[in-house]
């Protein structure tokens, strides 16, 4: 088994742009299975918060844009996180490396978020009840011609605020769980349980800064002005606690824990699927 198939050797034995190619299909895959709808937005009213689980969501609008950056985002996410990895000296032994392995997260988050939230505004813009969007074309025109080019990345600092520890916990627990669980050989039920747990526990810690997060990027649909001027994370938190207390920074947390437990269970299967594949491919060559 071992010579078919030299798991700790995969970093370092596929290229940037291999590892780029396993992550743009391995991020298209995710969110195209889980595309979930949005159940942290803020509400006007008591009275549009006990209507809204009656209401219908517009589920699948925006998955374009999605799709659209998705791909290139995750290509760059997983590339700069093998590249750091090795870097950081994570593949150098076959003990776990929590630090080195948090750290190539940290950075891939930086690099894929930069390029990911303008698509992930759009996204969100497009998933709200009451969208007349028709096109991602004309949703991006929209916000770019009312707010200016400021709204596609006023949520960018939260974003990364929640992202950079979420991303560093998930890589962390999955090469945690997937180095204490391998077996023999290549075993998809390992990167499928490693994943599934590196996104409940990454979720769970980070869920308050992901009902701020969809806050601010849902901003300009909002018909309150004072949700629809706030400036930043600090307004945005202030309002949350104001008007819906602690319980108000856990808003969709189950759901938010049941849909990264798959979303990352399905990306990490998917990546490093292809990067056997890849890895087979590259043996052949030889």
């Amino acid at each position: 088994m071992e010579e078919d198939y030299d798991y700790e050797s995969l970093g370092s034995n596929t290229t940037m742009l291999q590892n780029a190619f396993a992550g743009a299909l391995a991020g298209i895959a995710e969110h195209c299975a889980m595309y979930p709808t949005r159940m942290q937005v803020i509400m006007n009213t008591e009275h549009s918060v006990q209507k809204s689980a009656a209401l219908k969501m517009n589920l699948w609008k925006g998955v374009n844009s999605v799709v659209l950056g998705a791909g290139p985002a995750h290509a760059l996410h997983f590339a700069t996180y093998e590249f750091c990895k090795e870097y950081f000296g994570a593949n150098s032994t076959n003990e776990h490396h929590p630090i080195g392995s948090a750290a190539a997260g940290a950075c891939a988050t930086i690099a894929h978020d930069t390029l990911m939230t303008p698509f992930d505004v759009v996204k969100q813009r497009m998933q709200l009840k009451d969208s007349t969007y028709k096109s991602i074309r004309e949703c991006a025109r929209s916000v770019y011609t009312k707010e200016g080019i400021k709204a596609f990345y006023i949520s960018l600092p939260i974003t990364l605020v929640m992202s950079v520890p979420f991303q560093s916990i998930q890589f962390a627990t999955y090469e945690y769980f997937r180095k204490n669980l391998k077996s023999e050989g290549y075993d998809p039920k390992t990167h499928i349980i490693a994943g599934a747990l590196a996104g409940a526990i990454a979720s769970s810690v980070t869920t308050p800064l992901d009902v701020v997060k969809t806050l601010l990027q849902t901003r300009g649909t909002s018909h309150d002005p004072r949700i629809r001027n706030v400036a930043g994370f600090r307004e945005a938190a202030g309002i949350i606690m104001e008007r819906y207390g602690i319980k108000g920074f856990f808003r969709g947390f189950k759901p938010r824990v049941l849909t990264h437990m798959p979303s990352t269970a399905i990306s990490w299967s998917v990546y490093e699927y292809f990067k056997w594949i890849i890895h087979l491919q590259n043996k052949e060559d030889l």
